[in-house]
């Protein structure tokens, strides 16, 4: 996907300073630690002034929803159907549900001109019915509707549609009568008017409408908006535009973490839409994106095709532990903690007290990053209790935090003081690649039974009790999770068999949500998992090398 700002934006630059940052992992009772170890040097985190906001009831916590810039620019599968479809799929898939209910339209919605009258005219050929029955449809599935203009004389698309300079209360008014609730607004051929006088303009011309419109300033942090911004809008762009690869949404990230001091509820720093599902990133690098948004209170605007989205894409997506701190209702973006050559720890104060810790290794090897309760702001205890936000494992620590991270990784915790352990509790094991469970076949209990991924359903033959010395029971506790005839090669099949306390039936539950043999040191994987075929109900598990795949990940259900 060309990016706007790449091909249109070229003349500007942004003058925030990227930051160099990394991220480890927490001990606990389930996490084996392993790899590099880093020492990492802990910064004061101090308390920054409040920036004044923006009080029009809107955006209390960041917006969350779909934009089709990513997926689609101004391609002709960018038209009604999608957009409707996008609607049925935020209801069908359970998106509405986890919180995303803005959907919004970008570039190329509109004909070259305007009509005879002034007016924006949408396209027939995209829009046949207008855009006021596209609203009306999203709003029928109780969703939000979202346009975009630019704050010039044309927009950002190549030779550009008209632009709302000059003509801001009439294009509040038209985008108002078509029950328009968000606005995405550019900052291409903007003539050299100065940036807050425009954004004003329009800000200005929303209100007038008296119908609530979100407003979000792209301005891509050039005119350094979040010290006029938040007066102004609900959100603000930080970055230039983000696209699908793990060097630009790292860039991007960094041009953000420096700016926390500036978000607060119904006004946020803004580093561009997700990449989510489009394929450029693997597994592994997505929920690092979706972890650091969340960690740094940023919009959560999907940039894939959610019609066509892989069940590891909707796992990430749909992760509402996740979602629950990027929608904290205190706002506070999460502030960089440690940063040492490449391994990064970020912490976020919430509402009830806890602290959100993400540790992400930006390297290109594992390793292993530590921090502390204190570091990460957290009150003088005796024992803290870590929930891992992807493994739903939950372990304990006096102090530390620390776990290997693979590369391109986050590991991010809930920490609060107390303690916990998801040893001796039973659940089911879900695989992050197929949304199915862990599932001894036909529900049978003989030695030998092949375990495979399966809808989940909790009986007997899908609750595994995880155990002091590494085993995963299934059924009375006398049945166990073995890798075949204590097999050490790729391949080796997993199977049901009685307990004896081999190394063959014991097993690691690591940070990044992989789960790996102690014996033979290989992951847990469903076979052909990162392939269509390889997520149906009845694929067998097996050994094969860790790659960090989401047919590797598992959680606790």
């Amino acid at each position: 996907m060309v990016s706007k700002q790449n091909t249109f934006r070229h003349r500007f630059t942004a003058s925030a300073a990227s930051l160099a940052l990394a991220a480890g992992s927490l001990t606990g009772t389930l996490v084996v630690t392993a790899g590099v170890t880093a020492s990492v040097q802990v910064a004061a985190v101090t308390a920054a002034p409040e920036a004044a906001a923006l009080e029009n009831g809107l955006a209390r916590t960041p917006p969350m929803g779909f934009n089709n810039w990513n997926t689609t620019a101004c391609g002709p599968q960018f038209n009604e159907a999608m957009i409707k479809g996008i609607a049925d799929t935020f209801v069908s898939q359970g998106l509405k549900a986890a919180g995303y209910n803005y959907v919004n339209l970008d570039d190329c919605w509109a004909l070259p001109t305007r009509d005879a009258a002034g007016n924006l005219v949408p396209d027939p050929v995209r829009f046949p019915n207008g855009i006021k029955a596209v609203a009306d449809y999203v709003h029928s599935k109780g969703l939000k509707f979202g346009i975009y203009s630019s704050a010039g004389t044309k927009t950002c698309a190549d030779n550009g549609f008209p632009g709302s300079l000059g003509h801001e209360r009439q294009d509040a008014a038209l985008w108002a009568s078509w029950g328009v609730d968000y606005l995405k607004y550019d900052n291409c051929n903007n003539t050299g008017v100065d940036a807050e006088t425009r954004y004003k303009a329009m800000g200005d011309a929303l209100k007038a409408t008296g119908r609530p419109i979100l407003y979000s300033i792209c301005e891509w942090g050039v005119n350094r908006p979040w010290n006029w911004a938040p007066a102004i809008g609900n959100a603000w762009r930080t970055t230039g535009d983000i696209n699908d690869t793990w060097a630009k949404m790292l860039e991007n990230t960094h041009e953000n973490q420096p700016r926390a001091q500036y978000a607060k509820p119904g006004a946020w720093n803004d580093p561009d839409m997700l990449e989510v599902g489009n394929g450029g990133m693997t597994d592994t690098e997505y929920r690092t994106h979706f972890s650091l948004w969340a960690q740094m209170a940023a919009p959560l605007l999907i940039g894939s095709d959610i019609r066509t989205a892989s069940p590891a894409t909707l796992t990430i997506l749909k992760n509402s532990d996740v979602i629950a701190v990027d929608q904290d209702p205190l706002g506070r973006q999460g502030t960089v903690v440690s940063s040492s050559g490449g391994l990064v720890v970020m912490t976020r104060q919430l509402a009830n007290g806890d602290r959100s810790v993400t540790l992400t290794n930006e390297t290109g090897s594992t390793a292993t990053v530590s921090t502390t309760a204190a570091a990460a702001g957290l009150p003088a205890a005796s024992s803290y209790r870590l929930f891992n936000l992807w493994s739903k494992a939950v372990s304990s620590t006096s102090g530390t935090i620390s776990a290997s991270v693979p590369a391109h990784g986050t590991v991010m915790y809930r920490v609060s003081a107390g303690s916990g352990s998801s040893l001796g509790t039973t659940h089911t094991l879900v695989g992050a690649a197929s949304q199915r469970c862990l599932d001894a076949e036909e529900a049978a209990t003989e030695p030998g039974t092949r375990l495979a991924i399966w809808d989940c359903h909790g009986r007997a033959n899908q609750s595994v009790t995880l155990t002091a010395a590494g085993e995963l029971r299934l059924y009375d506790g006398s049945m166990c999770v073995d890798a075949h005839d204590n097999g050490t090669e790729r391949g080796t099949p997993v199977q049901l068999w009685t307990c004896n306390g081999g190394a063959n039936q014991q097993w690691r539950l690591n940070a990044n949500g992989t789960i790996t043999g102690v014996q033979s040191g290989l992951c847990l994987d469903v076979t052909g998992g990162d392939r269509p075929a390889g997520t149906v109900n009845g694929t067998p598990l097996e050994l094969w090398t860790c790659n960090g795949g989401a047919h590797q990940q598992w959680m606790l259900g």
